[in-house]
């Protein structure tokens, strides 16, 4: 089972994290502090770090630091609310693999953290993760493009998402419902044909065949 570390200090943001995990099949370790979490983070390991920025004894970015300096290998997914674009930056050049801010998308952040821990690494840099490969189709993380063709084609941040979706469910039906509570995570109207829109947009960029629409019901990713 998948392991995540989560430094956060806010108790109600801890529930929910370990409720959304925990319903995708993860096991949460919890820790309120930045040096607790250091101390856990360095003894075990962890397929994933949620850190948050703001905690109550040291800065997330010295965490962060220390432990990036310490074991290089560790994956740091930063969740905070600051938003400064310089500390953003600085965390991402010290070696966190994603920034999410809050508040966040449910759906958005656990295919996130599902894309952290399954991507690619890069040999070049041990710690670094670039882009994650399936189904004839390269997500380049850092850059929010995919690869398809051996051309790099540019998504819009709901497209990233969606394609995200269907490739983790590669070779499976999902329903337009499934997919509007998967991708858009908010009440919308069921009749909606936002859906349709975006794969029409996914297909125009991945080939008119890469989706296959399985009628009355919904879609599937050509595997």
């Amino acid at each position: 089972m998948p392991r995540v570390l989560v430094i956060e200090d806010e108790p109600n943001l801890r529930l929910l994290l370990d409720r959304l995990l925990g319903g995708a099949g993860i096991d949460v370790v919890e820790c309120e502090t930045g040096r607790a979490g250091l101390s856990i983070a360095l003894a075990e390991d962890f397929d994933l770090i949620i850190l948050d920025l703001t905690l109550p004894d040291v800065a997330g970015e010295h965490v962060l630091h220390v432990l990036m300096s310490s074991k290089p290998s560790s994956r740091v997914l930063v969740l905070s609310s600051v938003t400064e674009v310089g500390r953003r930056v600085a965390v991402l050049e010290d070696g966190a693999v994603d920034f999410v801010a809050k508040p966040f998308s449910n759906a958005e952040l656990l295919t996130r953290i599902r894309i952290r821990m399954s991507e690619e690494r890069d040999p070049d840099r041990t710690g670094t993760t670039r882009s994650v490969t399936a189904s004839g189709v390269q997500l380049d993380l850092s850059r929010q493009a995919m690869i398809a063709g051996g051309k790099r084609i540019g998504l819009s941040q709901r497209e990233f998402v969606l394609l995200t979706y269907l490739l983790d469910r590669r070779g499976e039906v999902c329903s337009r419902q499934e997919i509007l509570n998967g991708v858009w995570d908010r009440a919308i109207d069921p009749g909606t044909n936002v859906v349709d829109v975006y794969v029409r947009r996914l297909r125009a960029k991945l080939g008119e065949n890469s989706i296959e629409t399985i009628r009355n019901v919904g879609y599937r990713l050509v595997a």
